[in-house]
């Protein structure tokens, strides 16, 4: 398989546009459509289709981008292997539009000579082995859950409490609270479709769920955290848990609120994980940044008790 094509179907699947996959991969848009056609004809298979919006993956295209991703860090890892001086820092941080991409971003402010490659791995096994085969150098995750003790020689240290906010549309019986406890949620219908079996997420929400009696409603498909809030905007009965520190806009006809839990405020506790003989300078000077940040939350929080 072509590692060319490989790279720009995965640029074209990540940016959403042919045009703005050509800028990233410096080559025209006519060459990266050529790659993608020889990819299709060698493949079988239509992976992409173009609409007025850009190009969105076919069904097949969706099947093949984690083996595309797998093959490129594949590629990564070997040229890492024979390249002279120090490679690039590679960091899972579960979503870029996670609060640890946020970590991520100020990090790399801080420290912009560090070379870095941000990668999005889906649920805590895959990151996990990615940091023991070093795939990545370091990812962040909520540990450890139940039956996912860590392999020996990675080490995971508590870097963020992120506190979690009740979203609720302007109709909702909480819209007007200054507050509300999380025990006030019991009954309460939680919408998060993203909630899926066997992830550190659904693990934590599971818990809270047990504790404080809400109803953590995963069902339907997940199209996306603005299918979310439009769903979530239009119902007096419906909320879902968001973060102050989640990057999002909507419409200012939501009138959406992000109302605090407090007595106790649950927090998602985010730890990095990595191996202890890792020698990279840029996953020591990023452990150092995060050390020196105001990350984890003082007064009465609630965490699940595998992440005490």
């Amino acid at each position: 398989m072509d590692l060319k094509a490989v790279r720009a179907f995965v640029a074209i699947a990540d940016s959403g546009q042919f045009q703005k996959a050509a800028v990233d991969l410096a080559l025209t848009q006519q060459a990266v459509s050529k790659r993608i056609a020889a990819l299709e004809k060698d493949l079988g298979v239509r992976l992409l289709v173009r609409t007025p919006r850009g190009a969105e993956l076919t069904i097949d295209g969706q099947a093949l981008l984690p083996h595309a991703r797998a093959l490129l860090q594949a590629e990564e890892r070997a040229v890492a292997a024979v390249r002279p001086g120090d490679r690039v820092l590679r960091v899972d941080v579960v979503g870029r539009r996670a609060a640890t991409a946020g970590l991520v971003r100020d990090f790399h402010r801080a420290h912009p000579e560090i070379r870095l490659d941000v990668v999005t791995l889906f649920g805590v096994d895959a990151a996990v082995a990615a940091v023991r085969d070093g795939a990545v150098d370091a990812t962040f995750r909520a540990v450890t859950m139940p039956g996912h003790p860590l392999p020996d020689g990675i080490t995971a240290t508590p870097v963020l409490d992120e506190p979690l906010r009740l979203c609720v549309g302007p109709d909702h019986e909480f819209a007007r609270a200054e507050w509300v406890t999380p025990a006030q949620l019991a009954g309460h219908r939680i919408w998060m479709p993203g909630n899926e079996p066997g992830t550190e997420w659904a693990a934590y929400y599971d818990e809270l769920a047990a504790t404080f009696g809400p109803a953590i409603d995963t069902i339907g498909p997940n199209f996306g955290v603005e299918a979310l809030l439009d769903t979530v905007a239009d119902s007096p009965t419906l909320a879902t848990f968001l973060s102050e520190r989640t990057p999002l806009v909507w419409p200012t006809d939501h009138d959406l609120r992000l109302v605090p839990l407090r007595d106790p405020t649950p927090v998602y506790p985010h730890s990095l994980l990595w191996r202890t003989d890792n020698p990279h300078p840029g996953l020591t000077a990023l452990r150092a940044h995060l050390a020196a940040q105001p990350g984890l939350t003082e007064g009465r929080t609630w965490r699940p008790s595998w992440a005490q």
